[in-house]
């Protein structure tokens, strides 16, 4: 299984109302692409003052495997909800950190 790790340090400006759009939107893709298995959305809660370096939010999406994340990130609305994000974030795409991790889940 591959754990696809999005932070976001939002810009000051961008609401509650507009992230959730667009988790909303990443979350809807498990419903049509094959091997996106679950998508979990909140917000940073580590009690680790300044660790999170302005990445409070965030999502991570669990996939079956290389190839379902593959076809995830060439999908055309995961890129149309993605640049929409990279636009959201301080800095562009300097305010979003990915990390994938493959796990021994099946």
């Amino acid at each position: 299984m591959i754990r696809h790790c999005v932070f976001i340090h939002f810009k000051p400006t961008i609401s509650a109302a507009y992230k959730a759009e667009l988790f909303n939107e990443i979350d809807a893709l498990k419903d049509r692409l094959p091997g996106m298995l679950a998508v979990h959305i909140g917000v940073n809660v580590s009690p680790e003052a300044g660790m999170d370096k302005g990445f409070s939010d965030g999502f991570i999406v669990d996939f079956a495997d290389s190839f379902a994340r593959d076809a995830y990130l060439e999908d055309p609305e995961h890129k149309q909800t993605g640049a929409r994000l990279v636009a959201a974030a301080e800095g562009g795409i300097q305010g979003i950190l990915v990390y994938d991790l493959e796990t021994g889940d099946r």
